[in-house]
C-alpha cells in the first residue's frame, strides 16, 4: 500500500470525484437520473424495456454501464472500504502489469462481475454500485504471484521492483499451494457469508453484490495469464511450491 504507482492513485482519486459530484453537487433527483444512466441495473436487459427507452437510457447505458458502475459507491464507507482494498491489492498488480494493462484488466473484471450479477439476477431492479468486482479479480491476479519466492510477501519493507516480476506458478500449481488455498477458502467463506447476510459492511444498508464478487475473481484467476508481462524462465526449484522436495547430501 506504501509507495503506490500513479494508476491505481489515479483511480482512487477518480472514485473520490464521482462520489463528490453525486454527494455535493448534484440534487437527489440528478442524482437519481446519473444513477439511471450509469449503475449496473439487470432489469435494463428486458428487451421491452429495452425498446420503449431512448438510444441513451436504453442501448447506450446498457453497452457502458458493464463498466461505469464500478465508479460509483454508496456512501464514505463504501468508497472507503472499496480504496482501501484497491490500494492493497491494485498496487502490486499495476506494479507487475504497467499502467495500461492494469487499466484493461480493471475493465475486463469489472464487465465480468456486472455479468455475474446478471446471470443471477435476471430483471432484478436493483442498481449494482461499486468497484467490488474489479478489487476482487486485483486479489485473485495477486494470489498468482505474491506467495512466490522472492515475491512481494517476502520483501519486508524493501522495494525491490524484481520481487513483482517473478514468474507466476501455473494454476494447477498454485491451487496446490496451502496458502493460495487458505486464501482461497477465506474468500470465497467471506463472500458466502455476505450472500448469507451474516456479515455486512459497517454503515452500508444495500445488500451485498457478492455474485458479482465471484465473477470479478474468477475472472482474475483465468485471464491473468492474458494480462501478464512476464513469462516463465529457468529457475532454481521454488520451496514453496508443493512439488519441490528438500533433500540433503
Amino acid at each position: 500500500m506504501f509507495n503506490v504507482p500513479l494508476v491505481v492513485l489515479a483511480m482512487v482519486g477518480v472514485f473520490g470525484l464521482v462520489h463528490a459530484l453525486f454527494a455535493l453537487v448534484l440534487t437527489p433527483r440528478q442524482g437519481d437520473q446519473l444513477l439511471l444512466l450509469f449503475a449496473f441495473i439487470p432489469a435494463r436487459y428486458d428487451m421491452s424495456l429495452l425498446a420503449a427507452e431512448s438510444w441513451a437510457r436504453g442501448w447506450g447505458a446498457a453497452v457502458w454501464t458493464f463498466v461505469t458502475y464500478a465508479f460509483i459507491h454508496a456512501n464514505l464507507n463504501h468508497l472507503f472500504f472499496n480504496s482501501i482494498w484497491l490500494l492493497a491489492f491494485g498496487t502490486p498488480v499495476a506494479r507487475r502489469f504497467g499502467a495500461p494493462r492494469f487499466l484493461a484488466f480493471f475493465v475486463i473484471t469489472t464487465a465480468a462481475g456486472a455479468a455475474a450479477h446478471l446471470a443471477t439476477h435476471h430483471g432484478a431492479m436493483g442498481e449494482v454500485i461499486g468497484a467490488s468486482a474489479a478489487i476482487s479479480g486485483m486479489m485473485a491476479a495477486a494470489m498468482r504471484f505474491v506467495f512466490k519466492r522472492g515475491g512481494p510477501l517476502g520483501l519486508l519493507r524493501t522495494r525491490d521492483p524484481d520481487a513483482y516480476r517473478v514468474p507466476a506458478a501455473p494454476l494447477t500449481t498454485a491451487l496446490r499451494d496451502r496458502r493460495v488455498l487458505v486464501f482461497l477458502v477465506v474468500w470465497f467463506g467471506t463472500n458466502i457469508l455476505f450472500g448469507a447476510g451474516t456479515i455486512a459492511i459497517p454503515g452500508f444498508d444495500q445488500s451485498v453484490a457478492w455474485e458479482a464478487h465471484i465473477g470479478g475473481f474468477l475472472a482474475g484467476l483465468l485471464a491473468f495469464p492474458i494480462f501478464d508481462p512476464v513469462r516463465d524462465s529457468p529457475t532454481e526449484p521454488d520451496p514453496s511450491d508443493p512439488q519441490y522436495e528438500q533433500s540433503s547430501h
